[in-house]
């Protein structure tokens, strides 16, 4: 796969971006800081869970905020191909979708045909309109509600994801052990826990 060339080269990662910020006085409360504190924050937590996700935001990107690969046992021949788009708004609906559909349209050349997946992080859990609409949509797609921490707190999908290679894969709780009664997303295959070379 080709990495299309990332918008800054000033960071790469959530710590380099912080210290690009402080040294460029970036105002904390600007829609580039949240923004793209959002999308390495959501980037560094799928980390775990099988993701490899680049930032790749910038002029002309149809929206793509970060493009990778997502492997997973239910697509064994290869990693599914990612195309994620990141929207760090207070209230997220269905028009998010939409824009999620344009994106294929204008992904780069290794990220269109088959075994490719869009998906929407946002910073709260789907609302009905986001889940109706992305049942509705032709498109392999799913949601992600990952919190500013970094929690990844949900993800769903539509059929024509399942059939884009996520047969079999659903998502569970797991618990940790330090008896505070924490709590985590895990992902799972017919039934399974999935653990992608992490300790647990």
């Amino acid at each position: 796969l080709i990495y299309p060339e990332a918008a800054n080269t000033g960071h790469h990662d959530l710590p380099s971006f912080l210290d690009y910020a402080g040294r460029t006085g970036l105002d904390q409360g600007s829609t580039t800081f949240v923004g793209t504190h959002f999308e390495y924050t959501v980037a560094s937590a799928l980390l775990p869970l099988g993701f490899y996700l680049r930032r790749i935001g910038g002029q002309n990107d149809f929206g793509i905020d970060l493009l990778g690969t997502w492997s997973v046992p239910s697509s064994s021949d290869r990693p599914l191909h990612v195309l994620l788009q990141c929207k760090a708004v207070k209230q997220p609906g269905p028009h998010l979708i939409r824009e999620l559909e344009g994106a294929f349209i204008g992904a780069p050349a290794g990220w269109r045909g088959p075994g490719t997946l869009g998906l929407l992080a946002i910073q709260r859990p789907a609302t009905k309109g986001i889940r109706d609409a992305m049942g509705r949509s032709r498109w392999p797609m799913g949601c992600i509600s990952c919190s500013r921490a970094g929690a990844v707190e949900q993800i769903l999908w539509n059929r024509r994801a399942e059939e884009e290679g996520l047969e079999g894969m659903g998502v569970g709780i797991q618990y940790t052990h330090d008896g505070d009664g924490a709590q985590r997303l895990v992902l799972t295959f017919n039934g399974k826990h999935l653990t992608f070379g992490e300790d647990g």
